[in-house]
């Protein structure tokens, strides 16, 4: 029997996808259960696998086109069978995203006969495409994959660009030929940049932010931090204990872990903790489950996992939805203190502040000290001054004492 195949709806927020690449192409046989394809969602690069067997009768969308959900994307059906009534029923695709590069932007030559390198640093989607197995050997030559000359389908980086750039026969490409200085130009943006745009927009309209912040003394994080590596061999972030510390205040806090629902508020007997991950083109938020119930070194494994998948954007829906609270750190980035933005439909989220040392007053002497600042941002609708205030004092106890998170 003759199946249409759907762009699926691979997020809660998803509207349309790009379809990536195809990985059978019109005339081959198809299994049940195997990858047909790479669909990019506004959250992550995810595979599409075949809904029946048989052959690749027609592909409606091509590599670098957009499908809106339920757009049809190819027909599977018997090598004869008669599949006209399924075409007639399909609409053409959107245009490609992916736009014709500056002339001002000078060619690559190839090593070898293939398709002329797109000299663009960005596809048109907002980030660099490149294939899973791309990225792989990128990452493992520790060569920036945005400087990769690419001759894929609308200038994706895959294999053969990698080998060229390690054996020398292509030079990678310069950051500062992105764009030409004096000069404009306009970039698509991607679906996740134009979700977070969206979300963040009603976010701020619809709930009543306000703003809390707090300093904390970091040194027995930095003892404790150092004593579990010394001990354990096991290189704590001081985001791990952050969102342990999160964790045990939320538990004792339900109104801060809670969602508004217009005459109710939902609260969460449990720390679904999302992270903000930064990428080219914008934030994801991988969630750690049951924070308040996992060991320290359990949330640090976790994290690397997600954050590494995410930044190869392979995080599966359950991975990235689900979220009660989020925390965003830009310590790593020399940032002092800053206010995020809530995370809909969460009633707060956490921003994280670098640690700096500075002179501060202990028991009447002035000596050096570490402090870090947070800043909770609140949905006034479910959390008051006072009730975010009492969080923070208990989430400064768990981080000043962090022992008693390792119990």
């Amino acid at each position: 029997m003759a199946t249409k195949i759907l762009m699926p709806k691979l997020s809660d927020t998803m509207e349309e996808g790009v379809l990536l690449r195809w990985l059978k192409k019109e005339g081959d046989a198809v299994k049940q259960g195997e990858i047909l394809a790479e669909i990019q969602s506004d959250k992550a690069d995810m595979e599409l696998e075949a809904y029946d067997s048989g052959i690749l009768r027609k592909v409606f969308i091509h590599a670098g086109e957009k499908g809106a959900i339920g757009a049809p994307l190819a027909i599977i059906a018997g090598k004869d069978e008669d599949i006209t009534s399924l075409l007639g029923d399909a609409k053409a695709p959107a245009a490609p995203t992916a736009k014709a590069a500056p002339a001002a932007a000078p060619p690559i030559a190839a090593a070898a006969p293939a398709p002329a390198p797109q000299p663009a640093f960005q596809s048109a989607d907002g980030r660099r495409k490149s294939s899973p197995l791309a990225r792989r050997m990128a990452q493992a030559n520790n060569i920036d994959i945005a400087t990769v000359p690419g001759t894929g389908p609308s200038g994706r980086v895959i294999k053969r660009d990698l080998q060229a750039v390690l054996s020398g026969s292509v030079e990678t490409l310069s950051a500062a030929a992105a764009i030409v200085p004096g000069s404009t130009q306009e970039v698509e943006l991607s679906p996740i940049r134009r979700t977070i745009a969206k979300r963040m927009a009603e976010s701020k309209l619809s709930a009543p932010h306000f703003y809390v912040t707090i300093e904390i003394d970091m040194e027995p994080a930095m003892a404790f931090r150092e004593q579990i590596t010394n001990a354990l061999g096991l290189k704590l972030s001081y985001t791990d204990i952050t969102i342990k510390a999160a964790a045990s205040a939320l538990m004792l806090h339900p109104m801060v872990n809670s969602t508004f629902l217009g005459t109710s508020a939902r609260q969460y007997g449990y720390a679904h903790i999302g992270v903000a991950v930064a990428m080219e083109e914008g934030l994801v938020t991988p969630v750690l489950r049951y924070c308040e119930q996992k060991r320290i070194d359990q949330i640090s494994t976790e994290l690397r996992t997600l954050v590494e998948k995410a930044r190869n954007r392979k995080l599966k829906p359950e991975e990235y939805q689900g979220a009660t609270f989020t925390i965003s750190n830009l310590g790593m980035f020399d940032v002092e203190e800053f206010a995020a933005i809530i995370n809909p439909p969460e009633g707060a989220i956490m921003a994280i502040g670098s640690i700096k040392e500075k002179p501060v007053v202990v028991d009447g002497q002035i000596r050096v000290g570490h402090r870090m600042n947070v800043t909770l941002s609140c949905d006034h609708r479910v959390i008051d001054g006072a009730v975010a205030a009492r969080f923070l004092q208990d989430f400064k106890k768990f981080s000043e004492n962090p022992a008693a998170l390792a119990m």
